[in-house]
């Protein structure tokens, strides 16, 4: 700022009007100078810049495409060498030509899924006893062509040229993979061939150079070409074929190994520079006039300002970093967190872990007694967490129900092991909130951080892997991540989708096991037990596939499907209970007495006939809803039964408040009263606690003469187990039904019975 004084009008002879013009005038020009050459110098850098800007723009963007098609180069090889040299691929591809395993798991896989143009297999001879077109079979005819042009590959895998001209012929040493962007028929192609051989060691053996070898071909064409622009923001990637290059495009010749250019590639160069400069010029004068004015508002309210975003700025990063309802460090966070980990694990550190922590039966506590509880659910659930790890380990809530640890002390499974144990331990005990009494469980998924790990991605889907097992293996427990987990979930997936299938087509079974009166002589009724032959699979146990419905959601369809079917078989036996197991999904939802009445409507069964199971985990943070269902259910005429009585919390408040008709004791109490008296205790006292509610008992699991006289003396009203019957058909169920009489196999036994 220029500062002009004034004289008094005693020393200077010009009118007052003059100097006061003067003194507005001078400062006025001065700074319209100043301003117009900063305008002027900013014009100049923005145009400068900006054409700088394009050149970089330009050169980053050529250098991205060079190395893009490297990498998909790469990736072809490796996606051939994943298949081909697993020691399922030597012995079906080298040892034994098995061509149906080569083209599910090498053809089709590689055109499938990864979209390969054209796989096949040479042997030593030269003969091409596999082929496989992929996208476009047109390539078929112009096979015999696409083989001679890569003979040199072959030639080069099979030693017969030399790979250094300056090599000791007896120091030659042959890869047993290569990669080659090559001009096949005319067009950009890469060719990539692998040696049938284990990967290591990569140097092929003169019996390895005498392997088949699988070869395949991506042909650089507009898909690929549309991948890669995708990749990296290219816009109107495109090769040329004879047309001219637009105005404003940059062409870019693909070249072979020797450097013969195969095909010319244009696109649209992004211009940074030139964006900024249409958008920005027209504003510089109106900032550059407007600035002056600004300048000093800006500064008064900086000065004024700087105390408060000072103060607030540490504030506010807590907030971004840090979930507000618990106060853990939130995903950002952990992220970050994780990634250093990596970082100084790779660098020489201790191995570390990740728990990912998952918690059970969260949902139901929202669903059923509010968000508020929920939230200060969550928080007692910060509080343990915080206090069961140690100081220098990272406890973070990553979002719902998940929460994850860092900690460096990954030392062994057992250790890791015993860290989930008390995580679970301090996870899973009571809560008191509001007046509630809740109870959840927690699963864990461990993956280990160590010198081979690689991003933070892969440890959180390892992690993720591992937690899925802990859940599909009964909940509130942990999983270390292994490599058997990647095919494990590809087979649960796979079973998924096809007991979808299975359930749409009505392909499953029903079993029904016989419940006898205590004495064995009679049978009283069956339980529906799910059975599913698998067309290619053969018979695929409940085990296996009932946790996977329940994980993924299909049990509330196979729930539904085994009550209909079951309650149209029912018909067939009158007098007989027919008793159905409830998952704990199915109970919850709030149409489930709705879609009993509707199937009991379409079916015509008698209610009293029909009979419920649900264990105790149903009711778990459930009670309203719980209590609500089966008095609804308890109207329609249906009994209700506790299944499983014994092997979970076994609250006395489920037998006086939930209006149950029957107890079942769990088969592993059964298994053991010959040989723990605890066992044999443990059912004593359940038979006196039915009966003293005026519940009948029913045994699972009884197999032995031993078993059965034991039970009928501590006075258990109905069993089942092989020894009265093993699962069977309806038909078989209608048979025994219309015997007027049903004994055990052991006469001897009945007669001491009746006795």
């Amino acid at each position: 700022m220029v500062t002009v004084g004034v004289k008094s009008a005693a020393t200077v002879e010009k009118p007052r009007s003059t100097v006061w013009g003067r003194a507005r005038i001078h400062p006025v020009i001065l700074i319209a100078v100043v301003v117009a050459a900063a305008i002027v110098a900013v014009i100049v850098a923005i145009m400068t810049s900006a054409q700088r800007a394009d050149e970089v723009a330009l050169t980053h963007e050529r250098q991205l495409l060079t190395k893009a098609i490297a990498h998909y180069s790469n990736r072809v090889l490796y996606e051939l060498e994943s298949v081909a040299t697993s020691p399922q691929a030597v012995r079906s591809m080298r040892q034994n030509l098995d061509a149906g395993w080569i083209d599910r798991r090498v053809g089709a896989w590689l055109t499938t899924f990864y979209e390969h143009d054209l796989v096949f297999v040479i042997n030593n001879t030269g003969q091409v006893p596999y082929v496989h077109f992929g996208r476009d079979d047109a390539e078929r005819a112009r096979f015999d062509i696409v083989r001679s042009q890569i003979n040199p590959i072959v030639e080069y895998l099979r030693g017969r040229t030399v790979p250094a001209a300056d090599q000791d012929p007896d120091m030659r040493e042959y890869p047993k993979r290569v990669t080659r962007l090559q001009n096949l028929d005319g067009r950009p192609a890469i060719v990539s061939a692998v040696i049938v051989a284990p990967i290591e060691p990569p140097i092929a053996s003169q019996q390895d150079r005498a392997a088949p070898i699988a070869m395949t071909v991506k042909f650089i064409d507009k898909h690929v070409l549309t991948d890669i622009a995708a990749r990296l923001d290219l816009r109107n990637l495109h090769k040329l074929s004879g047309e001219g290059v637009p105005a404003g495009d940059f062409m870019f010749p693909l070249t072979d190994a020797e450097g013969r250019t195969m095909a010319v590639i244009a696109w649209t160069p992004n211009r940074p520079g030139a964006e900024i400069v249409h958008s920005v010029v027209p504003l510089v004068a109106i900032a550059f006039a407007s600035f002056a004015l600004l300048a000093a508002f800006v500064m008064r309210y900086i000065r004024r300002s700087a105390a408060t975003i000072k103060a607030g700025e540490t504030r506010l990063r807590h907030l971004a970093l840090h979930d507000p309802l618990c106060g853990l460090p939130n995903r950002i966070f952990f992220g970050e967190r994780l990634e250093a980990v990596i970082d100084e694990v790779q660098r020489g550190s201790p191995p570390a872990a990740v728990f990912y922590i998952d918690l059970d039966h969260f949902k139901e506590v929202n669903d059923t007694l509010g968000h508020p509880v929920g939230d200060e659910l969550i928080r007692n659930v910060t509080l343990r967490l915080t206090h069961t790890m140690r100081e220098q380990d990272l406890v973070a809530r990553l979002g719902g129900d998940e929460f994850a640890v860092i900690t460096p002390r990954a030392i062994d499974k057992t250790t890791l092991q015993t860290i989930a144990g008390r995580i679970i331990t301090a996870v899973c005990a009571p809560y008191s909130i509001n007046g509630h009494t809740i109870v959840i469980g927690a699963s864990i998924g461990i993956a280990v951080i160590d010198e081979r790990t690689g991003g933070a991605a892969d440890i959180m889907r390892y992690a993720d892997m591992a937690l899925y097992r802990a859940k599909n293996e009964g909940r509130s427990r942990a999983c270390v991540y292994d490599t058997a987990m990647d095919a494990d979930l590809s087979q649960r997936k796979q079973i998924e989708r096809d007991l979808r299938i299975a359930i749409e087509n009505d392909e499953l079974e029903v079993a029904y096991q016989p419940v006898v009166n205590a004495s064995g002589e009679r049978m009283i009724g069956v339980e529906a037990l799910a059975r599913w032959t698998h067309p290619v699979r053969g018979k695929v146990p409940p085990g296996e596939f009932i946790p996977i419905a329940e994980h993924s959601g299909l049990i509330i369809q196979l729930g539904e499907w085994i009550l209909r079917r079951a309650c149209l078989d029912g018909k067939r036996w009158p007098g007989l209970t027919l008793a159905v197991n409830v998952s704990p999904l199915q109970f919850r939802r709030a149409d489930f007495v709705d879609v009993v009445e509707r199937i009991l409507a379409e079916t015509e069964l008698d209610p009293k006939l029909l009979e419920l199971e649900v264990t105790e985990s149903t009711l778990i943070g459930n009670v309203e809803h719980a209590e609500a269902a089966m008095l609804r259910i308890k109207a329609i005429g249906v009994r209700l039964a506790l299944d499983d009585f014994g092997t979970g919390y076994s609250s006395l408040l489920y037998l006086r408040r939930y209006p149950f008709d029957k107890l079942k004791i769990d088969h592993s109490f059964v298994h053991s009263i010959e040989k723990a008296a605890d066992a044999a205790a443990i059912v004593h006292a359940i038979v006196s606690l039915g009966r003293g509610l005026g519940m009948k008992v029913t045994a699972e699991g009884v197999e032995t003469a031993e078993q059965h006289l034991f039970l009928r003396a501590a006075g258990v009203h109905f069993m089942q187990g092989y020894r009265f019957g093993k699962p069977m058909s309806a038909d078989d169920i209608s048979a025994r039904f219309a015997s007027p009489v049903t004994t055990p196999d052991d006469r001897e036994t009945l007669k001491a019975l009746a006795g």
